[in-house]
């Protein structure tokens, strides 16, 4: 730095003070003279604007006023003309280096153990990057930047938001549907899919026997937790094999990915994505199969917009869709992540001392009250260490290893200090591990790895009670109040190499010593010094005002004397006996202090001081001119430079965020040129990034750096580079109009630098500020460390180092939470400074000048002694004017729904209040408060730059309790200030009103508009302030109203009323509102409607229009907002509140001279954004201004060549597809041959309602597809047509859209698509609708053309904790319209044909009499329901309700559906305007009790009735007055175009010649002949009025576009869970002015009926069949073969061949039939079965599923269970075509690796052929384990009752007996078969010898038998 200054001054005088080694000061000073000279003899080019300077010193001369004097605050001259050079003597260099440029500071970012407010924070900020987060109306008024402006170097900027918005429960909804599974790993199993979410398990119902089962089952998972405990939970989603009611099954895989990963996904979900199942127990096998499944997280007030049922991808394509976030690869590897616990310091102790007393006295030992161990938490699993008995500094050496995929789906690890004890373990505190802090994913990115490094962990107060109120902080829920602890902790990660056989393949968690680490390693120890002023201490709360207050700072367990108890131990610099002792950090105890050079004691605490009283609800504390005082030193690992590359890193992201805030206040208030300003905030953010590389790359060498700190040092370096890259390029691409695009790329990197900012290992612990009273601990504040870290150089010195930091006390804990923590508990001014201790001498050199020391005896004559206090000798006096203007959009305090609302303002430690104003949320107090005799401490110069805040809060005055005020919301303002010495003239004074935003908690809550200004009074005294002249309000007593060069100039306007009327007014009281009159006020006049006579018979006014005229600013922006009030008129001259509502912003309705916008009625539907009309045919060929617009039937266009694969993924709803004949054309694409085209056309008959959804469906999801095909979204789709016009001609006729419609809307002849590809040879021609995704409503601005809605409130605001939301607080509606001009009207309307003054702006309305209507209500279908059962299903039904017409369709109900199809019409007879709300409702039909709404849709149909949209009755693509098409509307299209062009008063419609209408200046041409039933062709005008129509909207000044023949989709709520979708629903409404031609009968849309099929499979024969059995005798390999087949969902019904015994060969013959009937929805693919659920079921469900066969082959076995062989699963829709030999099969047909053509059985009929089964041996590949020859045969149920045929052989039609070889038979049913086969045929020779042999024996023995008898009779002769 000194360096730096020398070159810039060229010389420069250094003077320094002396250090020796114990860093203590020497009374030596040293004085330098630097002199410098350039080589070219100028002085050297350094310039302080090179980082934090002032921009214009950078920039090109043109562009300087890119960055100044855009903003309000900043005028040209509010800096003095000396101030950078400006130097104060006996300052150090130093200081006088603070560059003038005024710096503000947003919000800190969150610190690392505040996850929960982080993660959420993140999240929310990808909410509303990913809605439209941009959109200026939806930002408040109030300026960003009023507190920003001309905040200079001596002060930092207080943050607004006072309530920790961690924490706290909120409503969760995870549904999740599991779709299929497929690739199984197992054989012939019964698989279950479990979903787990946190603790709460789901279970699918159980497929037998398959592989790939299909489910379509939906689960859903409430909670109401805090964000940050639901993003941690665990969804798991597992795969069980053969689970029954006994066993709980084997587990075949599972997957797993925090909640949170889920919710940071794009729309919050994954849709039909493939979970990867792995099997934790054994990580060397591979993946064990996939699941398919739908997952979405919803919180309170998202709303996910989930793709259309019908937007299906290629669903084969398994690997292209997997369940992973984006950027992480499909395989994931395993990997053992180490978490190591070395050991831990400064534990609280966790037993209350009474125990220990006991203890001590028993055994006399002193102990430590603590035994801890900690425990981690990661991934769903937990480990822990060992207990470190009696112990504040354990000592573990451990590492907890935990087994997971890499990279993991979770992304937080949970480390947990805590106490082990026999009742309950607590936790001491938290700390979780973010791994994308502390990894990279990039090319060049790392591994997780941390450490080793110290975290420090906060919780609740350290002093131990038994129930711990704020013991959540300890578990890590919110913002922790205080040090806990600090735990030295590291991390790896290593990839496991799964193939080595070593390697133990279980997931268990294990813990096992880890190597220590040297104590050195974290850094090496300094002495820290942190000093703090407290230089004002005002707004303490009444509660607290009675007893002396005294404030503690703490670091650490240093500077905490009540309850820090275990003190760190101080390094030793030298081994004394004496330093052992930790007692040397109490105040003043040490006698060797003194001796080291005057080394100092800590004074944490200020002297208590006794309140003193400021108002009702604050006091003060009477510091004056004394300011004590705090010191501290404490000692820590160095590791500053971590905490200096954030600082620089914030520093860069601040600045970026007060420049965009900038940009998007002057794109907001349309000032010119926000271009410019955006380019220099570009400028700035690459110069910052250039200026951190050279920066941060300083240290290398550091001993205890970790691999972390490389890395991210390496990783950030990357990212600043190619951030400023970025921002230099694309400073030069921001264009007017593309400045909000580039706007919100720059909040990308806003969020990247805050992200990056965030130091995952931390160093210096925060720094805690307590306010305490009677030695309790009321209330405090928490300052980041590294914010006040001091730094030599500029960029890396914490942004409130050496500032006055304005601070506000907060409750801890729980009690911070909603009102109670709005209330501040004090409001500090403090000043603080942390250094290392060898740089403190210039600690004190960013106080407020003009003090002097006092120090403490010992440091009397040091100079380096700290102050114990400052004394103030100078002071300046001054005045404060507060000229309060208005309030808008306050809070609504009181029951009627509005307030009494006034002002408390507080400077210093005086306030006052302004008037109570009465009822009303926009108050106009139009007051000027004037604080006199303001003394400041300081020197002048300074006031001018930094004067102290100012603190606005809004009350609302109790009427009922005298002097009880509820608080309303806070904001602050700096004041405007003016020294004695200055004119007070332009250009700063006088000062302009600003917008400031109010907080309530987090909340906005309203904006003030106000300036004030700080006077100096000068020697002269009060005489030379300027003069108080403003119109004395003689009415108003004493109160001085604001000044007139400071009010605005107002003008005259006139704001015309339209009343139109109420609706659905609600009870007051009790008792029903019958009279109601509409009063507006605006600015303080107003008009008041007439009354309504009879409020129940017709709530419509009769007088429509009145006005009145007001004085209003001249700028826009500061207009006051408009109150509309209902009251009844009872008797006796009473009136009743019954609601309000109030305008905030009038400006839409502001009439525009035509000249500037098309139409008055376009202004707020700006529908000719972007409409060319593209003439075909050059000016000559037509009368000059007209244009033609041609309707010829064109040349289709083809659509985008995607098969849409539908398979078992599919469900009822999840895919509604084209009709079959549509289907059909899509096989038909590839090959174009003549007779497959005549079969493509479709047959009209054949055509219903359904064939043009699914039609209109496909188109929806080809645009759907191109969009995204095409990368736009669609805002820049907008920007891109606007800019460039329609994308070229389409291809054979032209279009005139807006740019809007173009991407909506398919006018043209059905065929067409989006694209302009080459016509395809031919296309069915189908008329489509127009689908909806969403409510017709959103997509015409509401129907608010003319008549406007406004809500009518009563009842207070809710806050978070009651949760009464705006929808509970309206209490009816009124409906009318305003419009204001300024006075005189401009004379070019007046004139105007039929003009008619009585209704002034509002021409052309209708009368609002009450009209019949006939109201059709067609409901198509819901999706995606909220289960209403226990089964986890819904029996949904239909009610209606409207006015006193409730149709319950009860006895229609669709049995356990969640995606029902309901395909009616309800007409119902209403009165507008009695009855014009129209409710649809699904309930749940229950057998018992009473239904339960699942979700209900109300649709205001007046508004859609009178609107110029026309939304009475949808225009079709085409007319047709017969057929599916038919012409629904009363009217016919010549009709409605009459009609349009009378009500319009445009000149048409001229028809004529045949063909063409001329309207207004455009000629329309189309066909002129229509068709009827009997194919008789006559002429007509209906088509080229239809292309009038449907072309409406170019029509100049009346022109809009008309409703389109439409189906939309409604999101389905339900009041007991506000704000969650509970479902959609697709409907559309038509209504019919009953005093017109009746309508036609409504359509039929009822469900397509599935038509009757039987498939006959024939299964002729197998071969190569794998062989299994050994033969029992001769050990010969056969097999005993039979085949099983069934249709998918029908297994109950499988059949089975009979068994061809004992092949040798693996050939079998069969010759047998099966018949499986079935029912079969062609439009969708799917196979219709209704069966019962269980036993116990009341009524069958109906499934849908995928048409698939499945054939198995298997081996017979009699005494054992048969075994499986192999298998395959035919898609009857797409399967391959059957190979015409054996030989020509191969296992490559079914597993897709070869090209083989498919066919469906639906179009072929008949196929026959081989085909291969599979099965998976040990290594899980497919082998091929035979082959079967089978004949499939479709026919309709008629064809197959006319032509019967036989199940297995049997009549009729029998087939012959297979021939089959002798040897197939059973053994023991054959016994002389098997003799003749089995023996004889082998062992015949073999047997004859035996035979002889045994014969021969025989005679032997017979002989040898025989013998002795025989010798007997002959040798006696016998």
């Amino acid at each position: 730095m000194v360096l730096q200054k020398v070159v810039e001054e060229s010389h420069v005088d250094v003077t320094d003070t002396l250090i020796d080694d114990n860093n203590a000061i020497i009374k030596t000073s040293l004085c330098l003279e630097v002199r410098y000279q350039a080589t070219d003899g100028s002085v050297g080019s350094w310039d302080d604007g090179d980082f934090l300077g002032d921009e214009s010193l950078q920039e090109e001369e043109k562009d300087s006023q890119e960055t100044d004097g855009l903003l309000p605050g900043s005028r040209p001259c509010s800096r003095p003309p000396g101030e950078k050079s400006f130097r104060r003597a006996g300052k150090s260099v130093f200081s006088a280096m603070k560059l003038g440029k005024s710096r503000s500071h947003k919000e800190e970012p969150q610190r690392q153990d505040e996850p929960a407010v982080l993660e959420m924070e993140d999240l929310d900020r990808l909410a509303i990057r990913l809605g439209d987060g941009l959109d200026p109306d939806s930002v408040s008024l109030a300026s960003v930047t009023a507190l920003t402006t001309n905040v200079s170097n001596k002060r930092s900027k207080p943050d607004i938001k006072m309530e920790p918005s961690a924490g706290r429960p909120m409503d969760y909804q995870v549904s999740i549907t599991v779709i299929e599974a497929r690739q199984l790993v197992g054989l012939n199993m019964d698989p279950v899919v479990c979903v787990e979410v946190g603790d709460d398990k789901k279970y699918t119902s159980m497929k037998e026997s398959t592989n790939c089962p299909y489910y379509n089952e939906y689960f859903v998972f409430d909670f109401h937790v805090s964000p940050d405990v639901m993003f941690d939970k665990i969804i798991k989603i597992s795969v069980i094999h053969s689970k029954n009611l006994l066993r709980s099954g084997t587990l075949v895989g599972s997957f797993k990915m925090d909640v949170g990963t889920v919710y940071s996904q794009p729309e919050h979900q994954f849709h039909h994505k493939w979970a990867i199942l792995s099997d934790p127990d054994d990580i060397s096998a591979g993946l064990k199969g996939y699941v398919k499944c739908d997952v979405a997280v919803v919180g309170k007030g998202d709303n996910i917009k989930t793709p259309h049922k019908a937007n299906e991808t290629d669903e084969d394509d398994i690997e292209g869709n997997l369940l992973l976030p984006e950027g992480v690869p499909p395989e994931r590897q395993w990997a053992r992540f180490y978490v190591k616990i070395y050991r831990a310091e400064g534990l609280p102790r966790m037993n209350t001392s009474l125990m220990a007393n006991v203890k001590k006295a028993f055994i006399g030992e002193n102990k430590d009250l603590v035994d801890p161990y900690v425990q981690v938490f990661f991934a769903g699993q937990k480990g822990k260490t060992s207990v470190q008995k009696s112990s504040y500094e354990p000592l573990w050496n451990e590492q907890v290893v935990f087994t997971d995929l890499f990279p993991p789906l979770c992304k937080r690890i949970k480390v947990q200090i805590r106490d082990s004890d026999k009742v309950n373990d607590v936790a001491i505190g938290s700390h979780f591990i973010d791994l994308r802090k502390i990894s990279n994913d990039g090319d060049k990115g790392f591994l997780p790895t941390l450490g080793p490094a110290w975290v420090n962990m906060y919780g609740s107060t350290r002093n131990y009670t038994l129930l711990d109120e704020h013991q959540d902080l300890n578990e890590g829920l919110g913002e922790g109040v205080s040090f806990r602890a600090r735990l030295m902790l590291g991390l790896a990660v290593e990839i496991l190499d799964t193939s080595n056989p070593e390697l133990t393949s279980s997931t268990e968690v294990q813990v096992e010593q880890a190597t220590p680490v040297s104590e050195s390693c974290t850094g090496k120890m300094e002495e820290f010094f942190l000093f703090g002023a407290f230089l004002e201490a005002s707004m303490i709360d009444r509660k607290n005002g009675d007893k002396p207050v005294t404030f503690e700072v703490t670091i650490g367990n240093y500077g905490n004397e009540v309850d820090g108890l275990s003190r760190p131990q101080r390094p030793r610099p030298r081994k004394e006996p004496g330093d052992e002792e930790e007692v040397d950090l109490i105040q003043n105890s040490s006698d060797d202090e003194a001796e080291e050079g005057g080394d100092l004691a800590s004074v944490s605490s200020t002297p208590p001081t006794r309140p003193q009283i400021t108002d009702r609800n604050y006091f003060h504390l009477p510091y004056l001119e004394r300011k004590p005082c705090t010191y501290i030193k404490s000692w820590w690992p160095d590791q500053r430079r971590r905490l200096y590359n954030a600082n620089i890193m914030d520093h860069i992201a601040d600045k970026l965020e007060e420049g965009l805030n900038d940009v998007q206040e002057m794109i907001k208030t349309e000032k010119s040129y926000p271009e410019r300003r955006l380019r220099g905030v570009l400028e700035e953010l690459s110069c910052g990034c250039h200026r951190f590389l050279s920066l941060a790359d300083k240290d290398q060498g550091h001993t205890s750096r970790t691999r972390l700190d490389r890395e991210r040092l390496k990783s950030c370096m990357r990212e600043l580079e190619n951030m400023g890259q970025q921002a230099k390029s694309m400073r030069a691409q921001v264009k007017r109009h593309t400045v909000r695009d580039k706007l919100r790329l720059c909040q990308n990197f806003l969020q990247k630098l805050r992200f990056l900012a965030d130091e995952p290992q931390h160093s210096i612990p925060d720094v805690f500020i307590w306010m305490m009273s009677n030695n309790k601990r009321i209330a405090y504040a928490r300052v980041p460390s590294k914010d006040l870290l001091f730094s030599i150089v500029e960029e890396e010195l914490g942004k409130d180092c050496a500032k006055v930091k304005t601070l506000f006390l907060k409750l801890p804990g729980k009690r911070g939470f909603g009102s109670a923590g709005w209330t501040v508990q004090a409001k500090l001014e403090l000043y603080l400074w942390l250094g290392l201790s060898k740089q403190r001498k210039d600690f004190l050199c960013g106080l407020p000048c003009g003090f002097e020391e006092v120090k403490a005896a010992q440091g009397l004559g040091l100079h380096s002694f700290p102050p114990i206090s400052l004394v103030y000798t100078k002071k300046q006096v001054f005045q404060l004017r507060a000229h309060m203007y208005q309030a808008r959009s306050l809070f609504a305090a009181d029951s009627s729904g509005l307030s009494d609302p006034f002002a408390r303002v507080f400077f210093i430690n005086q306030s006052q209040c302004t008037e109570v104003l009465n009822e009303t949320l926009c108050p106009t107090w139009d007051q000027m408060l004037v604080f006199d005799n303001l003394e400041l401490y300081g020197e002048a110069h300074e006031m001018r730059d930094d004067p102290p805040i100012i603190v606005i809060e809004i009350y609302d005055q109790d009427t009922m309790v005298w002097g009880k005020t509820d608080f309303m919301g806070r904001t602050f303002a700096k004041p405007l200030v003016k020294m004695a010495d200055e004119a007070y003239c332009p250009p700063r004074f006088p000062p302009q009103l600003e917008y400031y935003q109010i907080y309530r908690g987090n909340a906005t809550a309203g904006d003030l508009l106000a300036a004030f200004e700080l006077l100096q009074i000068g020697p002269a005294g009060k005489a030379d302030l300027p003069p108080i002249n403003g119109p004395v309000d003689t009415d108003r007593g004493p109160i001085m109203p604001v000044p007139v060069g400071i009010r605005p100039v107002l003008s005259k306007y006139r704001i015309e009323v339209l009343f139109w009327g109420l609706r659905d007014l609600k009870r007051v009281n009790l008792a029903q509102v019958d009279r109601p009159r509409v009063d507006i006020e605006c600015a303080g006049k107003g008009v008041q409607s007439s009354p309504i006579h009879n409020y129940k018979k017709n709530p419509n006014f009769n007088t429509l229009v009145k006005w009145f005229e007001v004085d209003l600013p001249e700028n826009e922006l500061l207009h006051p907002p408009l109150n509309i009030r209902v009251v009844d008129c009872r008797a006796f001259g009473r009136y009743t509140l019954v609601g309000s509502h109030a305008v905030s912003s009038l400006r839409r309705f502001i009439y525009r001279s035509p000249d500037r916008s098309a139409s008055n009625w376009n202004t707020t539907v700006r529908l000719l954004r972007g409409c060319r009309v593209l003439c075909n045919g050059g000016p000559s060929s037509h009368p000059t201004g007209e244009v033609v617009v041609n309707m010829e039937p064109e040349v289709p266009v083809k659509k985008l060549e995607t098969m849409v694969k539908l398979d078992a993924s599919s469900d009822a709803v999840i895919k509604v597809d084209v009709a079959d004949e549509e289907k059909e054309k899509k096989k038909k694409k590839k090959k174009g041959s003549s007779e497959e085209l005549e079969e493509e056309e479709p047959d009209e008959s054949m055509l219903d309602w359904w064939s043009k959804y699914f039609a209109s469906i496909d188109t929806m999801k080809e645009q759907l597809r191109q969009q995204e095909a095409s990368g736009m979204d669609l805002e820049e789709k907008e920007d891109m047509d606007n800019a460039e016009g329609l994308k070229g001609p389409m291809k054979g006729k032209e279009k005139a859209k807006a740019a809007k419609e173009e991407k909506k809307k398919r006018t043209q002849s059905p065929g067409s698509g989006q694209g302009s590809e080459a016509p395809e040879k031919k296309k069915s021609k189908i008329d489509e609708l127009k689908v909806y995704p969403k409510e017709l409503e959103s997509e015409f601005d509401n129907f608010e053309d003319w008549l406007h809605t406004f809500n009518l409130l009563r009842g207070k605001t809710g806050d978070d904790e009651d949760s009464s939301t705006e929808e509970e607080r309206i209490v009816g509606r009124f409906k009318g319209s305003l419009c204001m001009y300024k006075v005189p009207l401009p004379e070019d309307l007046s004139r105007e044909a039929g003009y008619d003054t009585t209704y002034g702006m509002f021409q052309g309305i209708p009368s609002n009499d009450p009209i019949n209507v006939l109201v059709r209500v067609y409901v198509v279908r819901a999706t995606d329901l909220h289960p209403a059962d226990i089964n986890g299903k819904a029996d949904p039904y239909i009610a209606i309700r409207l006015g006193k017409t409730d149709i319950r369709d009860k006895e229609n109900y669709i049995s356990k559906q969640l995606n029902p199809v309901f395909g009616k019409s309800f007409d119902i007879e209403a009165s507008f305007p009695m009855e014009s709300m129209l409710t649809v409702a699904v309930y749940d039909w229950d057998l018992v009790g009473t239904d339960d709404l699942i979700g209900e849709t109300k649709i205001d149909l007046e508004n859609r009735f009178y609107s110029k949209h026309r939304a009475t009755c949808g225009i079709t693509q085409t007319y047709s007055i017969h057929g599916y098409n038919i012409w629904r509307d009363p009217m016919k299209p010549s009709q409605i175009l009459t009609r349009l062009c009378k009500e319009g008063k445009v000149d048409g419609p001229h028809f004529g010649p045949p063909g063409r209408v001329k309207v207004a200046n455009r000629v329309f041409t189309g066909p002129s002949e229509i068709e009827d039933e009997n194919g008789q062709r006559r002429p007509t005008d209906e088509h080229v009025a239809l292309c009038a129509l449907k072309h409406w909207e170019d029509i100049p000044r009346v022109g809009c576009c008309l409703v389109p023949e439409h189906v939309e989709t409604r999101p389905l709520l339900n009041p007991d869970k506000p704000g969650i979708e509970q479902g959609r629903l697709e409907l559309w409404v038509d209504m019919f002015p009953m005093d017109m031609g009746a309508p036609g009968t409504p359509l039929d849309i009822s469900p397509r009926k599935p038509k009757k099929y039987e498939l006959r499979v024939i299964v002729w024969n197998t071969d190569e069949v794998v062989l299994e059995d050994d033969d029992f005798f001769t050990g010969e390999k056969s097999s005993d073969i039979f085949v099983r087949g069934w249709l998918k969902g029908q297994q109950e019904d499988k059949q089975d061949t009979d068994v061809h015994y004992h092949s040798l060969t693996g050939e079998g013959n069969f010759n047998w039939r099966y018949l499986f009937p079935f029912d079969y929805l062609a439009a969708e693919e799917k196979i219709v079965i209704s069966k019962k659920e269980s036993m116990f079921s009341w009524d069958e469900t109906e499934y849908k599923i995928p048409a698939r066969l499945t054939l198995q082959i298997w081996d017979a076995d009699h005494f054992s269970a048969d075994d499986f062989l192999g298998a395959i699963e035919l898609d009857l829709n797409r399967f391959p075509r059957g190979a015409k030999t054996a030989k020509q099969c191969t296992m490559e047909m079914a597993t897709g690796e070869v090209d083989v053509p498919l066919v469906s059985i639906f179009k072929q009929k008949r196929v026959k052929g081989w085909w291969p089964l599979l099965a998976r041996n040990e290594n899980d590949e497919f082998e091929l384990t035979g082959k079967v020859e089978a004949e499939l045969h479709l026919l309709t149920a008629e064809e197959a009752e006319k032509n019967p045929v036989g199940l297995a052989r049997g009549e009729p039609d029998p087939l012959e007996k297979p021939n089959r070889p002798d040897t197939a038979f059973v053994w023991f049913l054959n016994p002389l078969k098997s003799i003749k086969y089995l023996i004889c045929t082998r062992y015949k020779w073999l047997i004859i010898k035996i035979v002889l042999a045994l014969l021969g024996l025989l005679m032997l023995a017979l002989f040898f038998y025989s013998l002795p008898g025989y010798m007997v009779k002959k040798l006696l002769g016998a």
